[in-house]
């Protein structure tokens, strides 16, 4: 990991240099930015307070930096590296390519434009300490037996997009992207999306089946007054994710976001419909059927509601939940029709600006009795701090 991480820096450092050196004194604007979050994840109801590997807990540490690039009002490029439960990550490295503010040509390693959480995914850009259910990418409770979220965010990958706004009067908005990726990845006959191996470096972030995953965004904003809006929007992916192309993945999601003055409610749901190979039997749980039975399909929602109550104290509600249907490895701990909810009660206080204090209390519960201690419920706790600069 230091080798990774010094490599990292290492090309940070010599393409902000070169663009330094090759560009003349005030041609060309950057601006460097980032975020940093410590958590400490406490379970007590897990078994000697611990709950690692199947969930993240004691200390955990996120960040990210941001290094963005004006050379013209046409031409613009961004870096990014991060680092979190997935280790150094490059996090973005592309170029803009701007028409005007309705057509945008992006091409390089991004996020590619799916859902509204994946806009504010850096934990200094959110209130509570973990992500929402559909997205988390390592602090979910038995998240070995779940394989993951439906998406876990962020979701790098390399590709072209084009995106852009457009404006209908001074009240509607309508923004819109269309992406070819790279895609998800996994090995010779899968069971599901390997989503480590989708974004490890040692395989030069390169496909493994050379066919890439389409997808695409479109959001609508209606401005209802000066500091309240509503946004609704549909996002869309599709690709095979195994070095044969035999199996799929399609992911659908609709989003809807209200800011009503001091008060932001956001609701968004995701499902997830991915076929898995059927060539050995005998490693299900259950019978496979002859028709239908070589997909699972994973659904994602959350509803949460974030209340000012001064200018440095916000007050937050969230539910989300998970729920899976379709076959399971023989030894998993889910049943067929297997669902998790979570209930989360947090603050989040300015302590100055660029510097934020969280605390959020969450209670799980699972439709599957925990292997080892054989609960349905389990009772989670975060206090983290979150700057930005």
């Amino acid at each position: 990991m230091k080798r990774s991480f010094s490599l990292v820096v290492a090309v940070v450092v010599a393409i902000a240099a070169l663009l330094a050196l090759a560009s003349p004194a005030g041609a060309v604007e950057r601006n460097f930015a980032g975020s940093a979050q410590i958590d400490y994840h406490f379970v007590p109801t897990a078994s000697k307070a611990k709950t690692f590997p199947q969930a993240f807990d004691g200390f955990t540490m996120e960040f990210a930096g941001k290094l963005a690039v004006d050379f013209s009002e046409k031409v613009s490029a961004n870096m990014k590296v991060c680092y979190g439960c997935h280790g150094f990550e490059a996090d973005m490295m592309y170029f803009d390519f701007r028409i005007g503010d309705g057509l945008n040509f992006r091409a390089g390693r991004f996020s590619p434009s799916f859902g509204a959480f994946n806009l504010r995914h850096d934990p200094a850009n959110h209130r509570l300490s973990d992500k929402p259910l559909p997205y988390d990418m390592g602090r979910m409770l038995r998240m070995r037996q779940w394989g993951m979220s439906v998406l876990p965010s962020p979701f790098p990958d390399n590709g072209l997009e084009v995106n852009g706004t457009q404006w209908f009067g001074s009240s509607f908005q309508l923004d819109y992207a269309a992406y070819v990726v790279t895609g998800f990845k996994a090995d010779s006959k899968p069971l599901d999306v390997d989503f480590k191996l989708s974004r490890s470096p040692q395989a030069y972030y390169n496909d493994t089946n050379g066919r890439p995953t389409f997808g695409g965004r479109v959001a609508l904003t209606l401005k209802l007054g000066e500091a309240s809006d509503a946004t609704l929007g549909a996002s869309a992916m599709h690709g095979t994710y195994d070095p044969d192309n035999d199996q799929t993945y399609t992911i659908l999601g609709t989003d809807l976001t209200l800011r009503l003055d001091k008060t932001s409610i956001r609701m968004e749901y995701l499902g997830r419909r991915t076929t898995f190979s059927t060539s050995d039997r005998t490693v299900f749980k259950y019978v496979v059927a002859d028709k239908q039975g070589d997909f699972f399909m994973k659904h994602g929602a959350y509803a949460e509601i974030e209340q000012a109550l001064t200018p440095e104290l916000d007050l937050i509600g969230r539910i989300d939940g998970m729920f899976r249907v379709g076959n399971v490895e023989a030894a998993s701990e889910l049943s067929r029709r297997s669902s998790v909810f979570r209930y989360t009660v947090g603050t989040a206080y300015a302590i100055e600006r660029g510097l934020r204090l969280k605390f959020s209390t969450e209670l799980w519960e699972f439709s599957d009795r925990d292997g080892a201690s054989g609960r349905k419920l389990d009772l989670g706790m975060h206090l983290a701090l979150a700057g930005s600069f």
